[in-house]
């Protein structure tokens, strides 16, 4: 603590005491004089021009202090974190606007995709009708001709049963005229017989 010289002085004993004279005037025990006890030196009125000099000082080294030292740190710290925030701002869009961008392409992947799907299935039904119509016409020419071979038989076959039966009407014509005449016709006879029956 600092000590004007007015304080020091009025602390200070007279010389000229003697020494039992300052063994009476302080207290037992701490040898403190007992005027001294008079004011507390910080609030004492004849110190306050030194208290404030060394206010002044103290009060200028601490801005300076600040000024040089924890001021240009702190504006640093702030810069740096304002750089890394636009960094992480920056990164921030350039990272959704590739998002973006992806999401646009796939739409458009998608889209495409779509369109060709509708296509291949276009395609697919056009063959796959094609292709029925290929193998009805074949199927059709296939029954065509065995509907033709088999109107073919059955022209051969009523042909043959034709001259069957008029072999056969001229047989039962013939048993019918031995049976109910009694005699025979002539086979000549028989035929025109048959014949003109049969038109």
């Amino acid at each position: 603590m600092f000590v004007t010289s007015a304080f020091a002085q009025e602390s200070a004993p007279s010389a000229d005491t003697s020494h039992a004279a300052i063994g009476a005037d302080t207290h037992s025990g701490t040898g403190v004089p007992a005027e001294a006890h008079g004011a507390f030196p910080p609030f004492d009125p004849a110190t306050f021009p030194s208290q404030l000099l060394w206010l002044a000082i103290t009060f200028g080294l601490f801005y300076l202090f600040l000024k040089r030292v924890v001021v240009p740190r702190v504006g640093g710290i702030i810069d740096v974190r304002n750089d890394r925030i636009s960094q992480d701002l920056d990164q921030a869009a350039k990272l959704k606007g590739e998002a973006d961008a992806a999401v646009a392409a796939y739409e458009q992947e998608l889209a495409e995709a779509k369109k060709n799907a509708s296509s291949i299935g276009q395609q697919a039904a056009d063959a796959a009708k094609a292709e029925a119509e290929t193998a009805r016409k074949k199927i059709e020419a296939a029954l065509d001709e065995k509907l033709g071979e088999a109107e073919a038989r059955i022209s051969s076959i009523k042909a043959n049963a034709m001259k069957e039966v008029g072999s056969i009407a001229e047989d039962t014509a013939s048993a019918i005229v031995e049976a109910l005449v009694g005699g025979k016709a002539s086979k000549a006879e028989i035929a025109a017989a048959v014949k003109s029956v049969a038109r």
